[in-house]
């Protein structure tokens, strides 16, 4: 397997629009067929038994520090002990634990679910692709299911981890090492991200990137007519580079409408701080926050997973695993140009 980057001069003297073009010449996927291949296996079926997993009554929509939410999280761990795919040297349990204290609210101790992929060639370089797998909990007697929020991005974690497990049992190793992290208590504060980023299982100066996501079931009001788009958020704001690798890897696989609407640095909704992604951002870590707005179901209990268009989730799962592939197999890191 060889996905490489076609090398250009200095930029050193260039402007900014030569800039762009010389990034945009260099970045290449030369394993499209392979790529392609480990995508189709990304099914709408799949995402949707994930989702209607996620949001079975036993989990009452997944509270921090709850029953429900501590058994989904053993669910999740289960999926991944079946797919044989490993845990972190460090937590060989797939449980980050988080102590009660670090809570500022009355939350019991929780835990991020984390899965991990070694690289081949650069095994301490690390590409983190992360969801939220916590919701709103019973309320009033009522069960807030959360299946776009967040089961439609914990499903296409998981999805994301069979294909690359897939790829790697059959020959197609990443260079760089992939997290898969499922963070408790983004709801109440994104503590799970933020623990993680403050106790890193590998240095935050080797982590490459992070993919985040975050409501990718469903399609907003404003993309009703036109439902084949994603909400691209955080994508420029610590790299340039990772911005148009982004951009390639949907042109050249998906041909989804990337909106940048709500990724303007005076959006009002500010999105961009919203997820579990801004700790990483926070850290120098480039993020991109994938995001398909909100809608009459969010933070509601009738979030459920009959609403989801699976098909649609799929295509936009694929989109990731494209960029993630890229991001975990180019010759080098991505480079961050930029600061907060």
């Amino acid at each position: 397997m060889t996905l490489s980057l076609i090398l250009v001069g200095s930029c050193a003297t260039l402007s900014q629009k030569e800039k762009i073009t010389a990034i945009k010449i260099k970045i290449a996927f030369n394993d499209k067929e392979i790529v392609k291949k480990y995508a189709s296996t990304i099914t709408s079926e799949e995402l949707k038994v994930h989702v209607y997993d996620l949001t079975k009554d036993e989990f009452n929509g997944r509270m921090t520090g709850t029953k429900g939410h501590n058994a989904a999280c053993a669910f999740i761990r289960d999926y991944y002990i079946n797919e044989k795919i490993s845990a972190p040297p460090k937590d060989d349990d797939y449980f980050q634990e988080i102590p009660k204290s670090y809570f500022s609210k009355k939350i019991n101790a929780s835990q991020n679910v984390i899965a991990y992929l070694k690289g081949k060639e650069k095994p301490e370089e690390l590409l983190v692709i992360s969801g939220h797998s916590d919701h709103e909990g019973v309320i009033d007697g009522e069960i807030y299911y959360g299946a776009d929020d967040n089961g439609s991005g914990t499903s296409a974690i998981m999805e994301i981890a069979q294909a690359f497990k897939m790829a790697y049992d059959d020959g197609y190793k990443p260079k760089r090492s992939i997290a898969f992290l499922h963070a408790t208590g983004e709801e109440i504060g994104l503590y799970g991200s933020r623990y993680y980023t403050e106790h890193p299982l590998f240095p935050i100066e080797n982590t490459v990137a992070n993919l985040n996501i975050d409501m990718v079931g469903r399609v907003d009001n404003r993309h009703s007519k036109n439902p084949n788009y994603i909400y691209i958020i955080g994508s420029d704001r610590l790299s340039t580079e990772l911005h148009y690798i982004s951009e390639a890897a949907n042109a050249t696989f998906s041909d989804l409408e990337l909106d940048y609407k709500y990724n303007s640095e005076n959006d009002p909704n500010r999105y961009f701080q919203r997820s579990d992604h801004y700790n990483f951002a926070l850290k120098g870590v480039p993020t991109i926050f994938y995001f398909n707005g909100v809608h009459e179901d969010y933070t509601k209990p009738t979030d459920t997973a009959d609403k989801l268009n699976y098909k649609l989730l799929e295509k936009r799962t694929r989109l990731i695993f494209s960029t993630a592939w890229y991001l975990a197999n180019s010759e080098k890191r991505v480079v961050v140009d930029k600061k907060l």
